[in-house]
């Protein structure tokens, strides 16, 4: 659960508008946001913040390493809390569908590329854009994900 010292210890004022983000992204079934659902899940919660108020909460929080940034489709940023647990996106091109997986193959083939080229892997981001199985939702609903692989966790989008 978002906790005032959650706040504090990435150096930032337990603010009302930082507090329910947190607390939003925390108990939301929806792990992908961009700035204009976080927007419009408070504004249904009654709650008065303005959108520029919501990107300068998503930029600080993604600073402090609280959330990642993705770019996927649309050239619209998407957040997700940053829990620490490694793992790449599909990403369906028509409806938006993100689906997160962990292939430890994947992550020994990178790290065997990256040392074949004389380089020492500091991070990878992987997104692969793809066709989800008929009868996708649209875009901007909230979708099925599932991890696979041996770290394989249901989640949802």
């Amino acid at each position: 659960m978002a906790r005032e010292h959650d706040l504090k210890a990435a150096g930032l004022k337990a603010t009302l508008p930082r507090m329910k983000v947190l607390h939003l992204f925390h108990k939301s079934k929806v792990r992908h946001m961009t700035a204009e659902d976080v927007y419009r899940l408070l504004m249904d919660e009654g709650l008065d913040v303005g959108l520029a108020t919501i990107y300068r909460v998503l930029t600080q929080f993604e600073q402090a390493g609280i959330l990642k940034r993705h770019h996927f489709e649309g050239g619209k940023s998407i957040f997700e809390l940053s829990e620490g647990e490694r793992h790449d996106h599909i990403v369906c091109v028509n409806t938006g569908q993100i689906v997160e997986f962990h292939d430890p193959e994947i992550v020994r083939r990178i790290e065997s590329i990256v040392r074949e080229h004389g380089f020492e892997l500091v991070d990878h981001v992987l997104h692969i854009r793809a066709l989800a199985p008929t009868g996708g939702v649209e875009r901007g609903t909230a979708a099925p994900a599932r991890h696979t692989g041996p770290t394989a966790t249901r989640r949802a989008r």
